[in-house]
């Protein structure tokens, strides 16, 4: 394990030295602490810093160190004296003790206090899953006390929500009693819990602006129909005050740091296969009015993360692109593209297997690094490929991943070993990113779809130009869907795809770059508050499961207080 450095930066002197008032501030402890978004109206008048977002090819099981390269890229700019910001998703506790891991990257990149923020951090994801529950039970105590509002307990469509993954929860009857007239009728619905990073709660906090923006979201949510069709809403059950109460604290950005003491605020966790994979629209507000330079991550690969950050967070918060993607590769992940061997979730994988030179097979899987690069690009945004390197990697399969970087397109390619050396690690590539985003000039965005496009349109260019598919396929109820949305005036909100991270297409064995295909679209459903829409490309699951040896096995407190095993 690595040493874990003794110099950590109180976090009241840390802010401080960002510009941030004490009265600006509250403290969780030494090493943590929130932030008042009101700032923004303080610095209106300063210059946004530039914005650098990471995002990765498609990856493996394991992760590509994308979390790694993000805040190691952050302290390698600030050891080059840019002023630098790191803004991150919080780790859902789901993942942590599942087979991800943390999410708080590794090694000497790494967040801290890296236990806490893994673990219960400041209480923004309980929050939203109460706040998800508490509205379960809003509307179930409602058809009990009488029903007034006559909701159609069949129709109900709000789940519950555990930060814990739980296969056994992903399906549930719940039985009732509904009161009317003074007469009592036993009745049911099918439901079941969502893990709390799909909670549309989470995709409103990350999607909001303040406590008025926030108001009027909770206040949309549609949660069920009434017997004569008529959509039931927070607003008409009362209940947005209630929620807006909850979710109070949870809605001011966290400030924490690197093992170097570069500042990074971590908030909100929205997954980025099931919702927009970003963190929030409010952090990273409040962190360009801070620093020279805001180094933030997209979840999972650019047809992921990255694509969600452009078409809907940026875009509804009104906000410009990114003057830098930093696209994270590895070679692990490519030779797995180019068929070298498989990886499966919670299989492990024989190390030679992995280390062994497999050259046409890295060449090959540079094909789904183009598509990554590609797609990035047809946005109109400058490129920068990150090669994490790896102990076994040889400088011969390193130079080949260059190469093959700077003929798709990218700018420079430049590989790092943040996860070993720390900022010293990839100094070099600090200095790409930084003159790519200084001198870049991001103009208009050349967005895949219009917002005034139909439902149907939408998709279709998004599947075209993302995922490199011929077509959608829609099933039955797919197509009533699009008539429903469309009358109910959703039809001008964007697409946020739900689909694996896995592979560019809706099927996760399916590597590399896969072109032609129809892309399944079984269902499609609303996020109101959120204000998009989700199809469900595939099979999707919003509660994940734990594998056969998840990660908590490892994990253990001392008799001294210190947990061990968290990665």
């Amino acid at each position: 394990m690595f040493e874990k450095a003794t110099d950590k930066k109180d976090i009241g002197n840390l802010a401080l030295s960002l510009g941030i008032r004490d009265e600006e501030i509250d403290f969780f402890g030494r090493y943590m602490a929130k932030i008042d978004y009101h700032i923004l109206n303080r610095l209106q008048d300063k210059p946004d810093g530039k914005y650098i977002d990471v995002t990765a090819v498609t990856p493996t099981p394991f992760g590509e160190g994308k979390t790694v390269t993000t805040i190691g890229l952050g302290m390698a700019l600030n050891k080059l004296g840019f002023k630098t910001v790191n803004a991150l998703r919080e780790p859902s506790m789901g993942p942590v003790f599942g087979i991800k891991g943390g999410g708080t990257g590794g090694g000497k990149a790494s967040l801290f206090p890296m236990e806490q923020i893994n673990l219960h951090f400041t209480g923004d994801i309980h929050a939203v899953e109460t706040a998800t529950n508490l509205l379960a039970a809003v509307v179930d105590n409602h058809i009990f006390q009488g029903n007034e509002l006559d909701i159609d307990p069949q129709s109900i469509s709000w789940r519950r929500t555990m930060d814990v993954e739980d296969r056994s929860m992903r399906k549930l009857t719940i039985h009732l009693t509904e009161k009317k007239d003074g007469v009592k009728t036993e009745t049911s619905y099918d439901t079941g819990f969502d893990i709390a990073a799909a909670s549309p709660i989470m995709a409103i906090m990350g999607l909001t602006t303040g406590f008025e923006d926030l108001h009027q979201r909770l206040s949309e949510i549609v949660v069920a129909r009434s017997r004569s069709g008529k959509v039931v809403t927070v607003a008409d059950l009362r209940a947005t005050g209630g929620l807006a109460a909850v979710l109070k604290d949870a809605i001011y950005p966290n400030l924490v740091q690197t093992e170097e003491g570069t500042p990074s605020f971590v908030h909100i966790g929205p997954f980025a296969n099931i919702a927009f994979g970003n963190n929030s629209v409010l952090s990273d507000q409040i962190a360009l009015k801070l620093g020279d330079y805001v180094v933030t991550e997209s979840g999972f690969g650019a047809d992921m993360g990255f694509e969600k950050l452009m078409d809907i967070k940026l875009r509804q918060a009104g906000m410009k692109g990114p003057d830098c993607v930093v696209i994270v590769a590895t070679i692990r992940a490519l030779k797995m593209h180019g068929g070298a061997y498989t990886i499966k979730p919670g299989k492990k994988l024989d190390p030679a297997l992995v280390s062994a030179v497999n050259m046409p097979a890295l060449e090959l899987g540079c094909e789904n690094l183009r598509v990554h690069i590609e797609n990035v690009r047809s946005y109109g945004l400058p490129v920068v490929v990150a090669v994490n390197r790896f102990p076994d990697d040889t400088a011969e399969e390193v130079a080949m991943v260059q190469a093959k970087a700077l003929q798709f397109g990218a700018l420079a390619a430049v590989p790092h070993t943040f996860f070993v050396d720390g900022s010293d690690g990839g100094l070099e590539l600090a200095r790409a990113v930084q003159e790519v985003a200084s001198t870049s000039k991001v103009g208009a965005i050349h967005y895949p779809y219009e917002l005034t496009d139909t439902i149907e349109e939408k998709m279709r260019k998004l599947v075209r130009t993302i995922y490199r598919a011929s077509d959608i396929d829609l099933t039955p109820v797919a197509v009533e869907r699009i008539k429903e949305f469309t009358a109910a005036g959703y039809d001008k909100w964007p697409i946020c795809m739900a689909k694996t991270h896995l592979s560019i297409s809706h099927d996760p064995d399916v590597k590399g770059a896969p072109s032609g295909y129809l892309f399944p679209i079984r269902d499609i459903r609303a996020a109101t508050g959120a204000r998009f829409l989700y199809p469900l490309g595939g099979t999707m699951q919003t509660m994940p499961a734990l594998s056969k040896v998840p990660a908590m096995v490892n994990i253990d407190v001392t008799g001294d207080g210190v947990i061990t095993g968290l990665r």
